[in-house]
């Protein structure tokens, strides 16, 4: 049985431009001063997670480490918060990704919601280790919110890679 979700256009190789530029509009989103505001997507381990799945061999542990420290800057939290959260959100991700890249957008979000939650449980026991207070269930519903804008991402993300839809009689493909 053939899965009926697969796409029969190609995609052209990310080009590692437009990888880290998505990356860096993701840490502009974040460093938005939203204040407390429930359900405010974090958009760096949204936008890692999906290169993490993507391109495994490109975005890893170490990018993940370099945003979460910048996430730390920008945001004024515990040094290493963030980054840890992210390091275990990459490997995580990429150990997954060959499976998660068999299913629909729809199934991927539904992989992805538990690395999110994760992230921030991470995220939460690095600030009460700290002495900060915890900060209310409703600090999870970012995951939710964040995995409701995978799907939109994820056509977003890969926007420039399909190639054309005309078919060029002198191409092999």
């Amino acid at each position: 049985m053939q899965p009926t979700h697969r796409s029969s256009r190609i995609l052209l190789p990310a080009k590692n431009g437009f990888v880290f530029l998505s990356l860096f509009v993701a840490l502009g989103l974040t460093y938005i001063p939203t204040g407390r505001l429930p359900g405010v997507p974090d958009w760096v381990p949204l936008v890692l997670a999906f290169w993490c799945i993507r391109e495994p061999m490109r975005v890893g542990m170490g990018t993940a480490f370099v945003f979460g420290l910048l996430v730390d800057i920008g945001q004024g939290a515990a040094m290493g918060q963030h980054a840890l959260a992210y390091v275990v959100l990459a490997y995580l991700a990429m150990s997954v990704s060959r499976r998660v890249l068999w299913f629909s957008p729809l199934q991927q979000a539904l992989h992805v919601l538990p690395l999110l939650l994760l992230a921030q449980i991470n995220m939460v026991l690095v600030r009460l280790v700290a002495g900060a207070e915890f900060p209310g269930w409703w600090y999870f519903l970012s995951s939710f919110t964040g995995v409701a804008l995978w799907i939109p991402l994820h056509f977003l993300l890969l926007l420039p890679q399909f190639q054309p839809v005309d078919r060029d009689d002198n191409r092999p493909i």
